[in-house]
């Protein structure tokens, strides 16, 4: 029977120990801890999910073909990373005996990191307590939509973000109206109706609930509201304004680079590599020579960097290093970021 995972359980493991603690405890509640039989594989080599696998107890062997190369022991030092994380797994996960372990969404995970290291200030500013779960950070950052904004940007979304508090029978959005706000539904359900020459009243056409978004349609389009938004129940809305919403989903101007272009730059002593990524990421696996600077310290730490060198900035998927280059290049820095990060490109042997 598989149960919720531990929250100093889930710190001791990397990157996970460098979220913010409400953000580990909302993650904590949404994690459980899956059974894996003797030799049951965790996954496949080639596997290509998106999933970070943690071992909590037991043994799993890593291998390569039929052959085993590693033996990763549940509680020990090199059960810290996440098992084979490079996309697509260059090995497969086997269980030696019965294995405790977790898989965690690694783009959720990611934008988790993204936004806590992006941060000027503590959630509690943004949140209600009467008002809000606990997790509404959470709910947020799982939404399609949000996921979809250019990481960069995560810090002036939730600066922008308003909350608005409902009754059931409001109605948020009118079927006719123009478009003002983009919407994610953070606590309560909504009713989704179109009103047809034959019906007045309208047609239902769905209902929504918490980590839902509405809205943006007629914000892209320049179009007017084509359904009417009602409060199912009494509800909690956050809501983005029509121009910061068009204007935080343009990605902020970054020069993308593939592993070979990335390599060449590097070779030809034209840049040199940054990883962004926190320490014990940084400890398990690397680029040659790269420099390390966490995305939150980079601010503290910028003058460290020479204003005349071109940097390669990586991480494992584009979104903390993205987000670094922004910060670097609002202050004059050249840079170029890895496409893709490492779970793309791989690491230079």
């Amino acid at each position: 029977m598989s149960s919720t995972i531990d929250v100093n359980t889930l710190a001791s493991f990397s990157p996970l120990d460098g979220l913010k603690k409400e953000n580990r405890h909302a993650l904590a509640n949404k994690t459980e801890v899956r059974v894996a039989a003797d030799k049951q594989l965790l996954f496949s080599e080639g596997d290509a999910k998106k999933r970070a696998v943690y071992v909590v107890n037991g043994t799993v062997e890593l291998l390569d073909g039929d052959a085993v190369v590693e033996k990763i022991i549940g509680g020990t030092g090199n059960s810290r990373n996440p098992l084979s994380p490079v996309l697509p797994r260059k090995h497969s996960a086997r269980a030696n005996g019965k294995v405790e372990y977790i898989s965690i969404d690694s783009d959720l995970l990611d934008v988790m990191l993204t936004w806590d290291q992006t941060g000027q200030y503590e959630v509690s500013e943004l949140r209600s307590q009467e008002e809000q779960s606990d997790d509404w950070m959470t709910i947020l950052l799982q939404t399609k939509a949000l996921q979809r904004i250019p990481p960069a940007n995560i810090q002036a979304i939730f600066m922008r973000l308003q909350q608005v508090n409902y009754r059931q029978g409001d109605v948020v959005i009118k079927q006719g109206d123009d478009g003002d706000y983009f919407y994610v539904i953070t606590r309560g359900q909504c009713a989704v109706t179109r009103e047809t020459p034959l019906n007045k009243d309208g047609i239902k056409l769905a209902e929504l609930v918490v980590g839902d978004t509405f809205g943006e349609e007629a914000l892209i389009s320049e179009a007017k509201r084509n359904a009417t938004v009602t409060m199912a129940t009494d509800g909690c809305l956050m809501r983005l304004g029509k121009d910061d919403f068009k204007k935080l989903l343009n990605e902020p101007m970054l020069d993308w680079v593939d592993e070979a272009q990335a390599d060449k730059l590097i070779a030809d002593g034209a840049a040199v590599w940054l990883d962004v990524r926190l320490p014990s990421e940084f400890e398990a696996a690397h680029k040659n020579n790269a420099i390390n600077i966490p995305l939150y310290f980079l601010r503290l730490k910028i003058n460290t960097l020479d204003a005349d060198q071109t940097y390669v900035v990586y991480c494992d998927t584009g979104r903390r290093s993205s987000a670094a280059a922004f910060i670097l290049n609002e202050r004059g820095y050249k840079t170029y970021v890895l496409k893709g990060g490492l779970n793309q490109s791989g690491l230079v042997s």
